[in-house]
């Protein structure tokens, strides 16, 4: 995975949503994902009030468990912690969210219901001075067969994030051949694992060690790599 580098979304921070459960856990998967060819990751917990109320404090007191474990595990790897929101009723778009490097912000929606004022959650956000990445557009059913709104999306400034694991077919043929719409129209902008447990990074492997991954998107011109173009902490509690 050297040809992608960092990983912008995971949930590889313990204890704090539906991800790693524990610190052993969250070192078991940094690790592999290491040995995969990632130098650099992004734990990004779920920030959604009706299940997991995270904030800066609990994300980044996650990441001060994480970080020295790394650091003491011979792990070259650096890890830092951003998060993804749900936009949903309940969103608002403040001043001081958790983003990846360069203000770039990451959402994401039910998988079954598109959140109804969605456009304006987006330019709001950007009124905010945050880039808006929307995470796995692919999952979303009811965007189906309508390439047009994913256009639309873009037209507002709107970038798009494709899961890894929708392209290799883990979640579903619908997903997949979704993933396999938007990387013919040209659509991804950046590119994670969204990895949770140990199912994900089983079938993340034998994608990479087989050169599935690659040649599904390796040609693709991800931007995971120019997030970093800007100096910005890594592997520190800020």
């Amino acid at each position: 995975m050297e040809w992608l580098g960092i990983d912008i979304h995971s949930h590889i921070l313990p204890g704090i949503d539906d991800g790693a459960k524990n610190i052993d856990l969250s070192l078991s998967y940094i690790r592999q994902l290491q040995e995969l060819g990632y130098s650099q990751l992004y734990g990004t917990p779920h920030v959604y009030s009706d299940l997991y109320p995270n904030t800066p404090d609990t994300i980044f007191t996650a990441l001060g468990e994480v970080v020295p474990a790394v650091k003491q595990a011979g792990l070259t790897v650096k890890v830092n912690a951003a998060a993804e929101y749900m936009a949903d009723a309940t969103f608002a778009a403040t001043e001081g969210l958790l983003t990846l490097p360069n203000n770039h912000i990451l959402i994401e929606m039910s998988y079954l219901t598109e959140t109804p004022n969605i456009e304006q959650i987006i330019f709001d956000l950007q009124l905010k001075g945050y880039t808006v990445i929307l995470a796995h557009p692919e999952r979303y059913t009811f965007y189906y067969g309508n390439l047009d709104r994913f256009k639309r999306f873009k037209e507002m400034g709107c970038l798009l994030q494709l899961n890894l694991l929708s392209i290799i077919g883990y979640y579903s043929k619908a997903v997949k051949a979704t993933a396999e719409e938007l990387v013919k129209a040209k659509l991804y902008d950046f590119a994670g694992t969204d990895l949770h447990h140990d199912r994900h990074l089983k079938k993340l492997t034998e994608a990479v060690q087989s050169g599935l991954l690659y040649k599904l998107v390796g040609h693709l011109e991800f931007k995971n790599k120019e997030l970093l173009s800007t100096p910005q902490l890594t592997s520190e509690v800020r």
